[in-house]
């Protein structure tokens, strides 16, 4: 029989980079995935018609290309390709105007106009100190490296996106800085989702927002790969419910939220961090939405066309609101949408003229509601015609989320709402937030700092909080 140093449950871009930095220091290493295929939020399938490529949750990828863990890894190698649309994301108005992100961040705040001095000033200090402080924002609560620059990007980071959209004047901006809140999945007014807009915004500036080519599988292909010609093992098909199922192994790191982890190791914690664990809060969930398309979606506004990405919300009151009447249990009638188009860019995800698009609005968590009807009615909106576009759809409500992925508990794909008081706590007020109280256990998915993305720092900071403890290795 095998026998591993450390066993990883979990394949999804977390479990990977917490597999490859064990691995990496010299550790043998088993990954373990419950499903037949690795991949977790990665995966990439033919859900509506054959030769359509959907990616099933993620599909463009701003924090994986400005990783500091993931972009040290030589996934190009590996098969992996990004490609980067000239826009990187799009904010469409009723006027048939729109607000964009473009790599160049002088670019992007000359279009502007009158909030241009304003955009710098907010975002422009950011881009030149996120060399020193990306290590920090994107890790556990620690003492910083550069405590100043930290300051300064925490003054403005802990505060509420409707509080610091009045740093700007212009409908135009606060549109584009509205949606990008929105990523957080929670009301706008609530502290510390500024944050979102501004890391969003600085990788979008300094790496853009790229999409894999192929699907975002393609990430998780590259990583496992690399991992298995480092020597680790992979096993697929494998669903974890209980450390009895394990074999033997000095450290078990588990890619799961704080409901797996009680279900698969809450005999070995004591009370209070069970307490703990139990009052761990998750947020809103999402209905997603996967078109085959005879054609591209025809937004009115010329950039939108042009974009990975577009934001449907028209202006920062009503992307507010339909984030508000979510949190509070109520599906809006106009949804805030994150739509993407990776077929514009990427010609193998549809066959020859035709074209794929995804995307998600925010819900209650839980909620088994059909939100299809309220989201095309909003890309038609913005894009008349859209409607006779669609060849064939495919939807997933909270519950099938949550049955696609054990993880996305009611719907959420961040492992649990990332608002003030869960930021640096999640899952639990711990010194470490990796460590459980039994020793070799660890957590090591987005319910630990820094929370959702595809970045796989929660992954590697748990990683090197077990090479450290269990293997006396230190990175």
């Amino acid at each position: 029989m095998n026998t591993y140093d450390a066993i990883v449950v979990g394949s999804g871009p977390n479990g990977l980079s917490a597999a490859v930095t064990l691995q990496q220091a010299g550790v043998k290493v088993l990954l373990l995935e419950g499903k037949e295929t690795i991949g977790g939020g990665l995966r990439t399938a033919e859900i509506t018609l054959p030769g359509y490529l959907h990616d099933i949750c993620s599909a463009i990828h701003p924090m994986a290309v400005a990783s500091p863990f993931l972009s040290t890894l030589p996934l190009q190698e590996h098969g992996l390709e990004f490609i980067y649309p000239d826009i990187a994301a799009a904010h469409p108005f009723d006027d048939g105007s729109a607000a964009v992100l473009k790599q160049s961040f002088t670019e992007t705040a000359r279009l502007l106009g009158e909030d241009e001095h304003n955009y710098t000033k907010l975002i422009q200090p950011l881009l030149q100190s996120w060399p020193q402080i990306a290590a920090d924002i994107l890790g556990p609560l620690q003492f910083p490296r550069h405590p100043w620059l930290l300051a300064q990007f925490g003054l403005k980071a802990l505060t509420s996106a409707s509080y610091l959209s009045g740093k700007f004047r212009t409908d135009k901006a606060k549109g584009l800085w509205g949606g990008m809140a929105a990523h957080s999945i929670q009301p706008l007014t609530n502290a510390a989702t500024s944050a979102i807009s501004l890391v969003l915004m600085a990788a979008g500036h300094l790496k853009g927002w790229p999409l894999p080519k192929g699907g975002s599988i393609s990430i998780a292909n590259a990583m496992a790969s690399y991992f298995l010609s480092i020597g680790g093992k992979i096993e697929t098909g494998n669903y974890v419910r209980s450390l009895d199922q394990l074999p033997a192994s000095k450290a078990v790191l588990l890619d799961v939220t704080p409901r797996q982890l009680l279900q698969i190791a809450g005999n070995r914690f004591s009370s209070f961090y069970t307490r703990q664990l139990q009052r761990y809060r998750y947020g809103m969930g999402v209905f997603k939405i996967d078109w085959a398309l005879r054609e591209p979606i025809p937004f009115t506004a010329p950039e939108c066309r042009q974009a990975g990405t577009v934001h449907i919300g028209n202006k920062i009151d009503e992307i507010m609101e339909s984030e508000r009447l979510s949190s509070v249990g109520i599906h809006p009638e106009k949804p805030f949408v994150l739509l993407a188009q990776p077929s514009l860019f990427d010609i193998s995800r549809a066959p020859a003229n035709k074209h794929t698009a995804w995307a998600y609005c925010h819900v209650p968590h839980g909620s088994t509601v059909d939100m299809t009807t309220a989201i095309e009615n909003q890309v038609e909106r913005f894009a008349p015609g859209f409607k006779d576009c669609i060849l064939a759809r495919h939807t997933m409500n909270t519950a099938q989320m949550e049955t696609y992925n054990p993880n996305y508990i009611g719907g959420d794909i961040n492992g649990g709402i990332i608002d003030l008081r869960q930021l640096y706590t999640r899952p639990a007020m711990r010194w470490s937030p990796y460590t459980t109280p039994a020793k070799g256990i660890y957590i090591c998915s987005s319910s630990t700092p820094p929370g959702g993305g595809v970045h796989g720092m929660c992954g590697f900071h748990a990683a090197r909080k077990a090479l450290q403890e269990i293997f006396s290795i230190k990175i």
